[in-house]
């Protein structure tokens, strides 16, 4: 079953007239900044086709993300690697969320989070929802700006980092990915507390001994 507005409707019909849906992307990567992004939609002018972002082909996820960009209130927020390794990958990504939330046009009235955790200290009434960007149709919106907006960070990067891959993996452990860290070593955008570069990191360092 595709993603539908049943949770917004339940909101709007409690007279909370502006309802958010917030969803992350990047916390698995080996690289690269976690992005969140916040969306209220119109309910009149719902782009066809929202999904879970992961379902989607890339073309189409550009495609609409741009029509999402030009009939809703969004906004996209990004953590650092430096936050990442200073707060953790969880907190990092709820931070994330939270600037989100805090860049839109106007306070949202309830806002849909994707998972079962609000981010600390959340200062908006909110409703977690576990898989919601298969379940919400705001939370999938977000899931697809969120997805194309680190895409072109990690792309970016690639530019000035090639080698490893980003422009294709964004960031993600792939084959090529690990090989590259083997050959050209550990960048800054590398995400020093995951498991695969603290052990490149700890290898070389004990090799230099």
């Amino acid at each position: 079953m595709p993603p539908d507005f049943t949770y917004e409707t339940a909101a709007l019909s409690r007279g909370l007239r502006r309802v958010c849906g917030v969803d992350e992307v990047g916390r698995g990567p080996l690289a690269g900044p976690v992005t969140a992004a916040a969306v209220v939609l119109d309910p009149d002018r719902i782009p066809e086709g929202l999904d879970d972002s992961k379902k989607l082909s890339p073309r189409r996820r550009a495609a609409l993300a741009r029509e999402i960009m030009a009939v809703a209130d969004v906004c996209i927020a990004h953590a650092s690697v430096e936050e990442i390794e200073t707060h953790n990958i969880l907190r990092a990504a709820h931070l994330a969320m939270t600037r989100a939330v805090a860049g839109l046009e106007a306070p949202p009235c309830h806002v849909l989070i994707d998972g079962n955790m609000a981010p600390r200290g959340f200062p908006h009434p909110c409703e977690t929802l576990v898989g919601g960007d298969g379940r919400s149709l705001s939370i999938a919106a977000a899931s697809i700006v969120a997805k194309v907006a680190r895409d072109a960070v990690m792309a970016e990067l690639a530019r000035a980092h090639p080698g490893y891959g980003w422009e294709r993996n964004s960031g993600y452990g792939t084959a090529q990915h690990r090989a590259a860290l083997l050959d050209l070593g550990v960048t800054p955008y590398h995400r020093r507390g995951f498991r695969p570069i603290h052990n490149i990191l700890y290898q070389a360092a004990n090799a230099s001994d």
